[in-house]
């Protein structure tokens, strides 16, 4: 299995604001007020990475304005790099979510008009030294329009280059593609040029066509030249494959607030897990037991767990059947 060579990367994607309802538990429509926090699936990446103490820098843009720069605050506060964050002016936007911090009937309400992470251009990617990294890190939202797509393929091609470990969460979002069909597409493209691909049954099943062809698509996948594939179950766990075999790995239960932020957090864990040199499936286990920690937390970014957190959680609590 080719293996992460340090403990740096590169995660490419959305970064934005997410306003949380506040008080926890309150609906959008009852809140007194929302809390500001960083958000976007490729940002939360990289501080769920940070926080386990692995160096992370973002490739993205974010729109020339407050929300922007909001953006820009708080990945210095969160210890990311941002020498690749562009900005773009213009009617292009960051992203904005609206949530609750509610376990059941969450509201998720999502503001992607001209989003300003789909202007990501070939020429970002040229100007990326990828040899500084251990992986690059991409999730399939940045495939999902034509000129980030187009981006986000260059730099995988350019990480394989440069003897890098390429990384993919699928992390499907039906509103930003204009057709499953061409989702399906572009994500298994992406898919094949990546050693490690990450998704939940659905998202493999997006890339098979059916869902009840998804294992069977990312056992293929492995065949093909993958290192890992990560097939996650939801409350069922999760079946890990590389060379090596199939691992199966239950979750770890906790009371949860949201449902938000657990796919994040389990990259981040697992990933940082492999860099510094745990087992295959411990690194799936610590992504597992970060992801059970975030959601019991508010908040996405702010809910990432620690190295020393998570190591306190994994030795106060068994490991699941």
């Amino acid at each position: 299995m080719q293996t992460l060579s340090r403990n740096r990367f590169l995660v490419l994607g959305r970064a934005g604001m997410d306003l949380y309802a506040d008080p926890p538990g309150t609906r959008i429509e009852d809140a007194k007020g929302f809390a500001a926090h960083l958000g976007g699936s490729a940002a939360n990446i990289a501080v769920a990475l940070a926080r386990q103490g692995a160096a992370a820098d973002l490739l993205t843009r974010v729109s020339d304005d407050a929300v922007g720069r909001f953006c820009l605050a708080q990945l210095d506060r969160y210890g990311i790099g941002r020498a690749h964050v562009g900005l773009i002016g213009g009617e292009n936007r960051t992203s904005l979510a609206v949530v609750e911090t509610r376990a059941t009937d969450c509201q998720s309400i999502i503001y992607r008009n001209s989003a300003a992470d789909f202007a990501l251009t070939e020429a970002d990617v040229s100007a990326v030294n990828f040899a500084r990294y251990g992986a690059l890190v991409i999730t399939g939202t940045a495939l999902a329009q034509e000129g980030s797509r187009l981006a986000t393929l260059a730099a995988l091609r350019a990480a394989s280059a440069a003897g890098i470990v390429t990384v993919m969460d699928i992390d499907y979002r039906p509103y930003s593609w204009p057709s499953r069909q061409e989702a399906t597409a572009a994500n298994l493209m992406a898919a094949r040029l990546c050693n490690i691909v990450v998704g939940n049954d659905e998202e493999f099943g997006l890339l098979a066509g059916h869902i009840e062809d998804g294992l069977a698509i990312a056992r293929s996948l492995v065949a093909e030249g993958a290192a890992v594939a990560v097939y996650k179950m939801g409350e069922r766990g999760a079946v890990t494959l590389s060379a090596e075999g199939e691992i199966t790995t239950g979750i770890y239960r906790t009371q949860a607030l949201k449902p938000t932020g657990a796919g994040d957090s389990f990259m981040g864990g697992f990933l940082a897990a492999l860099a510094t040199g745990h087992p295959l499936r411990d690194a799936v286990l610590r992504g597992s037991a970060a992801a059970a920690m975030v959601v019991a937390r508010v908040g996405c970014a702010p809910a990432m767990p620690t190295a020393d957190e998570l190591d306190a959680f994994l030795a106060a609590t068994p490991i699941p059947a």
